[in-house]
């Protein structure tokens, strides 16, 4: 039923043995869920902040108090300036990076006549009483628009960081109670919340002067899992960006592929080790995260030689782990029909469909995970 040829053919093999791409054992388990019920809690900040920029600095020219959720205070912005905070901005990095690569329907919907027709109304409420705004508009015609686009994607992002949290938290709960104790658990924890949400409607306006205003509204018609996981997932896991000092950004260097579908910078094919670094956008992540590590990760940190001395690359070793984790709860979730399926159409589908997968994993750290 799963016979191929395919240079990873022993990860499909996994996949229909009821495996994922990171091996069962026990201390990946304690590394996997200890990364994802850290990251699940900075992943609720994120999607808090990402949501209120979108709703509450829409438009706003010179949104200076961006990061603080409405909550300025002297304390907030001494902590703010020492970076004693969450660093918001690595979620910025996340929705920019998706509003570059695009995909989905969501895309298209935002680069639609509709759209452009519907965001107007939205767009004049918020700069009336603005001349020099006004003019900027009307000089300018797509430079509004494409802020409100900017602001598109902060929702989106924020509600797709939402579920995401909600799954990696209660994943670190189900663990700590024994109803979690396997790689492949982990990854059907996951997959089943995905595919819970997989319908969730994608809507988003904005409230000015007291009257409501849609710039998603119902009527696009997009949904969670297509629209806004899917593409997260291309444009995070595999695409990314390539990160300042590690690549020339000079185009006689060609160290840049000219194509943004041929980009292998996502989070599958980074290299952990240069966390830390000037330039490496992640590393605001990694020190998020290690506020909120559990014990019982702290305890393989500590027993390893370096002990925590290089905490922020173990961290991002083991958060590359889980990533893969996700990603094997993905490509299980979309996959066209089910794996014991027994029509020779559709086996001959689902190989197809896997070795799809599998080509884009050639160069990435799938190999260097194993251990």
């Amino acid at each position: 039923m799963n016979n191929t040829c395919h240079r990873l053919a022993n990860y499909i093999d996994r996949f229909y043995n009821g495996q994922s791409f990171l091996p069962d054992t026990p201390n990946n388990v304690k590394e996997v869920v200890g990364i994802l019920d850290s990251y699940g809690y900075v992943l609720d900040a994120y999607q808090i902040n990402l949501q209120h920029i979108a709703d509450r600095e829409f438009l706003t020219v010179f949104p200076f108090f961006k990061y603080f959720n409405n909550k300025v205070s002297i304390d907030q912005l001494s902590k703010h300036l020492w970076h004693d905070r969450i660093n918001f901005e690595y979620a910025e990095y996340c929705m920019k990076v998706m509003l570059w690569h695009g995909g989905g329907n969501l895309e298209t919907y935002i680069e639609s006549p509709e759209f452009r027709e519907l965001i107007e109304p939205a767009i004049q409420a918020k700069i009336k009483g603005k001349p020099i705004i006004k003019l900027l508009h009307r000089l300018f015609p797509e430079f509004l628009p494409e802020q409100v686009r900017q602001s598109v994607y902060y929702n989106a992002l924020g509600q797709f960081w939402e579920v995401m949290s909600a799954i990696f938290l209660t994943l670190g709960k189900a663990y700590e109670q024994g109803k979690v104790t396997s790689i492949p658990q982990v990854v059907d924890w996951v997959k089943a919340g995905l595919v819970a949400a997989a319908g969730n409607p994608i809507n988003y306006a904005v409230e000015i002067d007291g009257k409501s205003y849609d710039i998603l509204p119902p009527s696009a018609n997009l949904t969670f899992l297509m629209d806004v996981a899917v593409p997260y997932v291309e444009a995070i896991f595999f695409r990314g960006t390539p990160f300042l000092g590690t690549v020339s950004y000079n185009a006689q260097a060609h160290q840049i592929p000219v194509e943004q579908n041929e980009f292998t910078y996502g989070a599958l094919y980074a290299d952990p080790l240069p966390i830390g670094g000037s330039g490496i956008p992640p590393t605001l992540l990694m020190q998020d995260m290690r506020h909120f590590i559990p014990p019982y990760l702290h305890e393989i940190y500590q027993s390893t030689k370096r002990q925590e001395d290089d905490l922020l690359v173990k961290i991002c070793q083991s958060f590359q782990k889980s990533m893969y984790c996700v990603t094997s709860a993905t490509i299980l979730g979309l996959a066209p029909h089910p794996l014991d399926s027994q029509n020779p159409q559709e086996q001959a589908t689902n190989m197809a469909y896997f070795e799809g997968w599998m080509d884009r994993f050639l160069t990435s750290q799938l190999p260097n995970i194993q251990g």
